[in-house]
């Protein structure tokens, strides 16, 4: 892909805005004809934006917890055979949980997994916990979450990634 330029920002920060915008609206917006909005936005959808999503309201569709976990895997995991199975199955695990929204390889802390998810309650995160040590437990030397309490007077700025447009 060629490099993106200034409009293609523009373009991508109202997307991100409101990702609903119509390419008439789009154009009025940032000063430039609606057919060169149209081709952009193409563009833009081809080779940048991944997906088009919604963010609710969490408390409104049920969770109650944001949960980052950092998880640390055994050093014996990290040879060369062991790693390449322990990645599989770490996949495996990762992408059967609905609830892990984002996960992967991470450095810092001694830890070297993350994820994030949703749960509906604590009750909820606590069985989801268990079926971590239980289905990874061999993997795992350690294990430790931050939760977040979605209906609390604490959450500041809710997730979402129109404030990234604000940014230059």
């Amino acid at each position: 892909m060629s490099r993106i330029r200034d409009i293609d920002y523009k373009i991508l920060f109202e997307l991100m805005k409101n990702s609903k915008i119509s390419d008439r609206k789009l154009s009025k917006k940032i000063g430039v004809s609606q057919p060169t909005i149209t081709r952009r936005r193409t563009r833009l959808e081809k080779n940048i934006i991944d997906t088009y999503t919604v963010i609710p309201s969490w408390e409104g569709i049920g969770y109650e917890i944001f949960a980052i976990t950092l998880v640390k895997v055994k050093p014996e995991v990290a040879t060369k055979n062991k790693s390449k199975i322990a990645r599989k199955r770490g996949l495996e695990f990762l992408m059967s949980q609905p609830n892990i929204i984002m996960g992967g390889g991470c450095r810092g802390m001694g830890m070297s997994v993350f994820h994030i998810s949703l749960h509906k309650n604590y009750s909820d995160y606590d069985d989801w916990m268990l079926r971590l040590r239980s289905e990874m437990g061999d993997l795992i030397e350690d294990a430790q979450s931050i939760l977040v309490n979605l209906r609390g007077k604490e959450l500041l700025k809710p997730l979402n990634l129109k404030y990234l447009a604000g940014t230059k």
